[in-house]
Parts: C-alpha cells; structure tokens; sequence
C-alpha cells in the first residue's frame, strides 16, 4: 500500500495542500485544496489572518478523507520571517503582522547602533532586509515592551500551525536562520545577540532540523477528521523546501521564482565574507544543514500588483502576451528599490521611477509588464554576476523553479541577458520538496541525491539558451 504525505504550502498569495505518493520509482502530485491568502489591515498593522488559514488547511485535511485517503504524514512550510508570540497559557499575545508592514521602517538603524553591522553578518551571515524578525522583534520592544516579557513562546507561522495540530512548540531550522538571529555556524539561537537587544530569549524554543517527526494530532483532531498522522517538519520556510526540488546542482544557479525570487547555490558552509556581505547575500539554512547561499531579489509581486492595478482585466498570461509585443520598450527600474516594497499604486510607482531616471514612462499595460519583465531579468543577472565573482568560477546552467518558471518569456530572457542554459522546472518545486522531506522523515527516500534523482525522473523540465548565440 503506498505511502502518502500532505504538502500544504502556504505562500504569500495563495496556499495548497497537496498530496504525494510513490509509484514505480516516480513521485506523484495531486492537489486536494487551493486558496487564497492576502494581508489584511488589523489594528492598524498589515497581518496575515492565520485563523482562515489555519481552517483552510482543516479544511483539505478532511478533503483527504472524503476522497478515501488518509495520509500517513503532513508537513507545512510558509513565507519566512513573520511570527507570534503566545503567553503562559498558550494564548496569542501578538497578531501575525506580516512583513510588509511598516512598523520596522527605520529600525535597521537603530539595531546598527547597538550591534555593528559587519559583526552581525558575521556571525549570523543572513542578508540585510528592513523586514527580517530581529527588526520586527526590536520594533515591538520600542512600542510594546511589556508584550515581549510576558511572551513564553516564540513561534514562526509554520511552527504555529504544527502546535494548533500537536500541541508541541518547537523551532524549525531552515526558518529560525531567517530572523537574523541564529548563529550561522553554531545553529543555535544566539543568545549574545538577543542579549544586546534586550529581547527575552527565554521564548525561543529548541532548533529542530527538518526530517524531525514532531508528533502526531492532538485528540480532538483525531476525532475532527477520522484519522491521526504523523507531523513532520520538512524545511518550513518555502525556499528552504523549493531547493531541495532542484534537478541539478553541481555548477548551477537557482532561481526560486515566486512572489519573491531567491537566487543562489547550495553550499556546504557558510560564506561570511565582506565581499558577500558588501553584494548583502544571504546564508540560510538548508537540508542536511547545507547553506542557500542566495539573495532574495523582489520578484512577481510586481506583476501581481500590476495585475491587480489594472483591475485584474488582464491574466498574466495576457501580460505576457502584451510585454511581447512592446520589444522596442526598454525601461528599466530597480525592483529591490523599498518603494516597490508594498506602494499605494505600483503602476504609479513604476512610473515615477522611471520619469525621475528620465527614462522612457510605461503608459500601456504591455509596456508596464515589459518593464517588469526586463527589470527582474537584469537584476538576476547582475545577483549571478555577484556570485560568480565571489565563487571565482562560471555557472553554466540556471536552474528556475517554482511558479515562475511557467512565465516562458521570462525564461528567454534570462537566458538572453546571462548566456547560460535556463532549465525550467518542476512548477511546484515547493510542495515536491516538502513532500519528500516527509518520505525521508518516514524511510521512503533514503538521501538528498536519493530524493533528487527521483524528482528529476517524475517531472519535466524545459531548457532554454540565448536565442541571439548561434549554433
């Protein structure tokens, strides 16, 4: 009888649970619930409803049993960064106020003042972001001090959702190394930094890696859905999850393409150098402790925000159509600018930009999505170059996964800008890679290389090259 394990992958847009199995050497998909999910304004900060999300992922689960299967394991991973705090009794003492909140504006700064900023590269080695926790953790002790002493639990969004499952707490590593504040080569919450800060360190809870069983459902799950599972952490932060997908890995770049873009390589030590940290590159955690040695590039939020300024009249398959035909229009912006981090208007924001760089100003929804489409392809290349000369050899092959890799214009152009073969594929890198976290977990798949080969068996894989080289 196969063995079946629950992916629900939560982005920061929509969510899916979907199912995995094994069948002749191949890795098989099916998706059992799909949903949205969006920031809502609550109390006067942008916040993730994790109260609807948490009934969505209800929801699929019992999906499962009405479709007669019942899954031996589930496993969850989310977006990076966000997090609540719970009291002595369990109870939620903060909202899960999301990242694009402007609650941190200006706190990068501040931390500055206390822990220089090279010997906090140094010794965490995570890229520099104005949204990454320790600044939302210091920002909520300018405001609320008293809610971060009274905190017993500290729990990232995935790690909530297994308690409300298990009733266990725990950390997971892959997203703990996000906040900025685990050592990057102990791998343990850095007490020496949590110190300085004044932050209670007493609420972070014990580093799990992923492949840990962290329990079963809790009693009146059991009796909720007809059946128990297994709870197993794979990697809980998505891109953590999606690297795992990667057909190849030796002498190639990822691209994990989403609502952000993360692009990097796999390393098996963390590289906390000045030069990587003058580029502001990331060493996250990964499977088997290896490193995504990356950076976390804006990525299709701005064509999702595009999209939904033009009053969604236009799918992004017709934006795609409309950027091929505006070949002539060449204006580019820089996408990691913070003004395209969460703007009132970015069609308007778009165009400012390009009128105070005196460039040439998108008017028409094609242009818009050319722009877009270029920008991100120019900053891709200019993260590989950055890599490349850190690593001091050639990458000869791109590897893009996730739901990006479906947008074939951006492929090409990937591959026109950087002269490298771009290998598109597997579309759900994510759910694929959190599945087969669960099947090592549970002795299905023995290996990473194990879980690779099988991966790039099950699923294609489209390959593109610079369309102007000949031969």
């Amino acid at each position: 009888m196969s063995t079946y394990s629950l992916a629900v992958d939560i982005g920061a847009s929509s969510g899916r649970l979907i199912l995995g199995h094994l069948a002749n050497g191949k890795l098989n998909l099916d998706e059992i619930h799909r949903f949205e999910n969006k920031i809502v304004k609550k109390n006067e900060h942008f916040c993730w409803d994790i109260e609807a999300l948490f009934q969505e992922i209800k929801t699929g689960i019992k999906k499962c049993n009405e479709l007669g299967i019942k899954p031996d394991s589930i496993g969850i991973d989310t977006w990076a960064v966000d997090y609540v705090l719970l009291d002595e009794h369990d109870n939620l003492l903060t909202d899960a106020v999301a990242y694009r909140d402007p609650r941190t504006d200006g706190m990068m700064e501040e931390v500055f003042k206390i822990i220089p900023k090279e010997k906090l590269y140094f010794e965490t080695g995570i890229q520099f972001q104005k949204f990454n926790t320790i600044y939302q953790l210091y920002a909520l002790k300018q405001t609320s001090p008293e809610v971060l002493q009274k905190a017993k639990s500290f729990l990232m969004i995935p790690e909530y959702f297994n308690f409300l499952l298990t009733g266990k707490k725990a950390n997971e590593y892959t997203n703990a190394t996000s906040t900025q504040l685990v050592n990057a080569f102990t791998k343990k919450w850095d007490h020496e930094l949590l110190d300085k800060l004044g932050i209670n360190k007493e609420m972070f809870h014990e580093i799990l890696p992923p492949k840990t069983v962290l329990g079963t459902l809790s009693k009146e799950l059991v009796e909720e859905f007809g059946f128990d599972m297994k709870v197993v952490l794979p990697a809980t932060h998505d891109t953590g999850s999606a690297v795992i997908s990667v057909p190849e890995v030796e002498d190639s770049i990822y691209i994990s393409s989403g609502t952000w873009s993360l692009i990097g390589v796999e390393n098996r030590f963390p590289i906390c150098v000045p030069q990587a940290l003058k580029y502001n590159f990331t060493n996250e955690g990964g499977i088997d402790y290896r490193y995504r040695f990356l950076k976390n590039i804006m990525g299709l939020w701005m064509i999702q925000e595009v999209k939904r300024n033009y009053h969604d009249q236009y799918s992004f398959a017709e934006l795609v159509k409309l950027a091929e035909n505006e070949q002539q229009f060449q204006s580019i912006v820089n996408v990691d600018d913070d003004r395209f981090l969460k703007p009132d208007n970015m069609v308007d924001e778009i165009q400012k930009y390009c009128q105070e760089t005196k460039q040439q100003i998108p008017q028409t929804p094609g242009q818009m999505a050319k722009c877009v489409y270029d920008s991100l392809a120019e900053s891709y290349k200019l993260a590989i170059n950055e890599i490349e000369e850190i690593f001091e050899k050639n990458f000869p092959r791109i590897n893009v996964i996730g739901g990006g890799c479906q947008n074939e214009m951006l492929n090409q152009m990937i591959a026109n800008v950087t002269n490298k073969e771009v290998c598109a594929g597997p579309i759900e890198a994510t759910a694929i890679g959190n599945i087969v976290a669960q099947f090592m977990a549970l002795g299905e798949i023995h290996t990473i290389q194990e879980a690779r080969t099988t991966i790039k068996d099950s699923f294609e894989v489209k390959t593109y090259k610079n369309q102007y080289v000949r031969g």
